[in-house]
């Protein structure tokens, strides 16, 4: 894992191929937790819930998601309340998964 958050992801504005099923796997086993999912559309993306003590914690944990994100130039989705954070990350431009997405959720899985 710690071999992905030392990277930098790179802006992805399309044009190049999504990940298929076969490379999203490789880089699942660099990342801890999280699930591959599919949407209505049948694109992929990563996905973690983080449990908290109370609200504060949540909020806090989302903070520090959010200054991550902007470091990096590269936003997830976040839903959290009372006690969670809930995490989903794909790449809009190719309507899936790259390398980035990844690397983003090992950077977020070392807060």
């Amino acid at each position: 894992m710690n071999d992905l958050a030392n990277k930098k992801c790179v802006p992805c504005e399309g044009g190049i191929p999504a990940f298929d099923i076969t490379e999203i796997h490789k880089y699942l086993k660099k990342v801890d937790g999280w699930s591959v999912l599919q949407n209505d559309k049948k694109n992929f993306f990563i996905e973690k819930q983080f449990n908290f003590k109370n609200f504060i914690e949540s909020e806090k944990f989302v903070i520090g998601v959010g200054k991550i994100a902007e470091e990096e130039g590269h936003h997830p989705d976040i839903n959290f309340g009372w006690g969670y954070a809930k995490i989903k990350i794909s790449t809009h431009a190719i309507d899936g998964l790259a390398e980035s997405d990844f690397i983003l959720a090992a950077k977020i899985d070392k807060l």
